[in-house]
């Protein structure tokens, strides 16, 4: 994109030339590849790339065109909105309207695993895609190297869910990227395992009262605290405004139950703590010391892993309902739904 940019600043033509050569599906994430990644980006192509939570699927979120290819490879339904990602607060300021609570919270946890819901500034450039036509824009800095050097040197808006087939296990690494969507994305960035492994929390700051829309990296506690207040929590049958609120989500293609104090025939186990019972197949312990950070960075890829085993079902041990917990018992109770 050259001339007036979605930022309000005027904008250099991409940094890399336009005769790039082919380019290989998985690069590890240096100066020269990140650069490739931008300038894709510019031509209206999908990127994945890291994140501190978990990998994204990005496409420039003023091109409706390339935001449409996130949805086709994802297969994601249109009305699940997306999170555009920017580079600092000033840019998220260009694109939404900010009161004092968003102040607040975006002082306290941006760059960082925390996704705001905010009133979509009239003049804003976004696709309606990304939006799903509401008046409204999810909006977050990422705290990633990675991801930050990616939005310097693209130096546009990047609509990024989770790069994974809408539904399934949200990807840790650039091989569960490959897993899940193949050679679609002209370039994933390696940059290595996620260090908080689930996605960011979603907080919106729409209306009178602070809604958490869904639970992530940053615990509810954490947003009170600077909030000086309690915030509410969306139902299951809210309107959707954020992703991650779909009642079936995050889930292996191999059953699982939840709350298991012992292992039935056939199962594998999910473990937490130090007192896991006994199992016959594959056993992961997401923290055998009971750390819930532990827990939460080893969530997805345990998943997967467990998932392709073959096994008849995955039984998954309680996990105790505070703090990075919550999310930890949002993303398994939506990955065990009937399907």
């Amino acid at each position: 994109m050259t001339g007036r940019g979605v930022y309000g600043a005027q904008l250099d033509p991409p940094c890399v030339s336009r005769e790039m050569g082919p380019i290989m599906p998985v690069l590890p994430a240096t100066e020269e590849a990140i650069a490739n990644a931008a300038t894709a980006l510019a031509r209206g192509q999908t990127v994945a790339f890291p994140t501190e939570t978990v990998y994204g699927l990005g496409a420039h979120a003023c091109d409706a065109q390339a935001v449409a290819k996130v949805f086709a490879a994802k297969e994601r339904p249109q009305f699940n909105p997306l999170i555009v990602h920017v580079p600092d607060r000033a840019a998220a300021s260009s694109l939404a309207d900010f009161g004092p609570n968003a102040r607040k919270l975006a002082h306290a946890f941006w760059p960082g695993p925390l996704s705001l819901v905010l009133p979509k500034r009239p003049d804003s450039l976004i696709a309606d895609l990304v939006t799903a036509g509401l008046d409204t824009i999810a909006l977050r800095v990422p705290g990633n190297e990675i991801a930050q050097k990616l939005l310097a040197k693209a130096k546009l808006p990047i609509a990024a869910p989770s790069a994974n087939r809408s539904g399934r296990v949200s990807p840790t690494t650039a091989a569960h990227v490959v897993a899940e969507l193949g050679e679609t994305p002209a370039l994933i960035l390696d940059g290595g395992a996620c260090n908080r492994g689930i996605e960011s929390t979603v907080v919106s700051l729409v209306g009178d009262e602070p809604t958490l829309l869904r639970h992530g990296a940053v615990p509810r506690g954490d947003i009170e605290a600077v909030l000086g207040r309690k915030i509410a929590v969306a139902r299951d049958d809210a309107p959707i405004a954020a992703p991650g609120q779909l009642a079936r989500h995050y889930a292996p293609q191999t059953p699982l139950r939840l709350n298991a104090t012992t292992v039935r025939k056939g199962e594998v186990l999910l473990a937490f703590g130090p007192n896991a019972p006994a199992c016959e197949r594959k056993t992961i312990n997401l923290s055998a010391k009971g750390d819930l950070m532990e827990a939460a960075a080893n969530l997805f890829a345990a998943l997967r892993n467990l998932d392709e085993v073959g096994a008849a079902g995955i039984a998954a041990m309680p996990i105790p309902n505070e703090g990075l917990g919550e999310a930890i018992n949002d993303r398994l109770q939506r990955a065990a739904k009937a399907r």
